[in-house]
């Protein structure tokens, strides 16, 4: 059995060009043999695309051949050979330079129509996939699947593949808009007005680090990544940032929370470790905002505190141990029940009974910690709620749900079996594209730029 493959072009007036593009053959039937076998498919859609350009080519260079004004014909100033890549392989055309009538204002004299209309040399529809998946997984890997499954074998490497990505990214962050310091807008009147709110919006705020290539070694030269996720109504929106590097943080945060449909009279809930860059992050964003100190990062802090006074030396009565451990529970339990200035004042007489004991490695590092501890909660001392009182009514107290977030963003990519090292522009432009696709947004934002691709669709 032989299978022959036509393509049919009909043009405008009628006119019709046959060409061939496949002709396959079949014997004995077998599982190898059913269907089309992937390389079929590959050389048949490459083939088929070379038929379907070649009028397109040529009816748009017939278009622009004639002056928009006062249709003279355009005279031909040269040749040149353009390349565009696609999905189902690259093109290769003659692209004629033509030079502008003289009823024309333009800067230039002369133009080239391909070049003007295809100024990427890449389709949409192969920067698309070229970034989902390099921010799903890591250049390499992006180039082996694309190839596999694409007729794009020797056609693509990791270069073009991160240099397509960043392109991408610095484009969304060209129409993210402009940093402000309040993004609080109208007043308590105006907000009265607004329709009745959702469901309260909550925003938990984390960090995590990413090799950098500043260090001299592998485990040297490491940069902080802020990662956060917002969930309304029971859908969730990531996003992630270098702290170092991006100049629009509170930009790209509200913007998370405007396409979740935050309103100004909507209750937001901000949870965050308490360090200074996240904790003006999080401010001025909404009117009705409520900023909590993350419990986990509180604990966490007594914890490693309670591990280093068991290692106390110990006074004459011999209880230092012990009652370092206590005080340390005291605390924990008045910052449990939202009483800082007890909280504070315990600090206090801890730090004392330590400085009395005879001075040690493990009597310097609990002290340090002390006096780290107590300035952290005294700089975040009106984050701090009643913790008892929130957990007891079923109101979230800490950020567990962004560990899962900082692992999906950055760890999978940036740090668990990868061995890149990053620069912080790279590292940036990766996030954003990547918490695009997380969110489901990166084809609907292409959609936009690009609108005949929802056409297509």
């Amino acid at each position: 059995m032989q299978v022959k493959i036509q393509v049919i072009v009909e043009s405008e007036t009628g006119q019709q060009l046959v060409e061939e593009v496949a002709l396959l053959g079949r014997k004995t039937l077998s599982a190898e043999t059913l269907g089309l076998s992937l390389a079929e498919a590959k050389e048949i859609l490459q083939h088929l695309q070379a038929f379907v350009v070649k009028p397109q080519i040529s009816n748009h260079l017939q278009e622009q051949r004639h002056c928009p004004n006062c249709s003279a014909v355009r005279s031909l100033k040269g040749h040149h050979t353009l390349v565009c890549r696609t999905v189902f392989g690259k093109l290769k055309f003659p692209s004629p330079r033509l030079r502008r009538c003289g009823c024309e204002q333009a800067d230039t004299r002369s133009f080239s129509p391909l070049a003007l209309l295809l100024p990427d040399r890449i389709s949409p529809e192969l920067s698309y996939l070229e970034s989902k998946w390099a921010s799903l997984m890591s250049y390499g890997l992006t180039v082996d699947l694309l190839a596999e499954v694409l007729p794009l074998g020797g056609q693509i490497n990791t270069r073009s593949v991160r240099r397509q990505l960043q392109r991408v990214a610095e484009r969304t962050e060209r129409d993210l808009g402009s940093e402000e310091h309040v993004y609080i807008d109208g007043c308590p009147r105006d907000w009265g007005q607004l329709p009745r709110p959702g469901a309260p919006i909550t925003v938990g705020i984390d960090g995590g680090y990413v090799r950098g290539r500043q260090g001299k070694s592998r485990s040297e030269g490491h940069f902080e990544v802020i990662a956060g996720k917002s969930m309304a109504d029971d859908a969730s929106k990531c996003f992630a940032f270098v702290s170092r590097y991006d100049k629009k943080p509170k930009r790209r945060l509200f913007e998370v929370l405007k396409s979740q449909g935050m309103q100004m009279n909507q209750q937001v809930t901000f949870l965050s470790d308490g360090a200074d860059n996240v904790r003006s992050l999080q401010c001025y964003l909404n009117p009705q905002a409520e900023h909590i100190l993350d419990w986990f990062h509180v604990t966490m802090r007594l914890t490693v505190m309670r591990q280093t006074a068991k290692g106390l030396p110990l006074p004459e009565d011999g209880n230092g141990t012990e009652d370092a451990i206590k005080k340390l529970e005291s605390i924990k339990w008045y910052l449990w029940h939202g009483n800082v200035f007890r909280a504070l004042e315990k600090i206090e007489f801890l730090q004392m009974d330590i400085e009395d004991l005879d001075e040690t490695e493990t009597q310097s590092k609990l002290l340090k910690a002390l006096y780290e501890f107590e300035h952290y909660i005294d700089a975040n001392k009106t984050f701090i709620p009643n913790y008892g009182d929130r957990y007891r009514n079923g109101e979230r107290i800490a950020t567990g749900f962004v560990e899962s977030t900082v692992n999906q963003v950055i760890s999978k990519r940036f740090v668990k079996k990868q061995q890149m090292r990053w620069t912080e522009r790279g590292a940036h432009l990766l996030l954003q594209v990547r918490t695009k696709t997380l969110n489901k947004e990166l084809r609907s934002t292409f959609e936009e730029w690009y609108p005949g691709m929802k056409e297509a669709a």
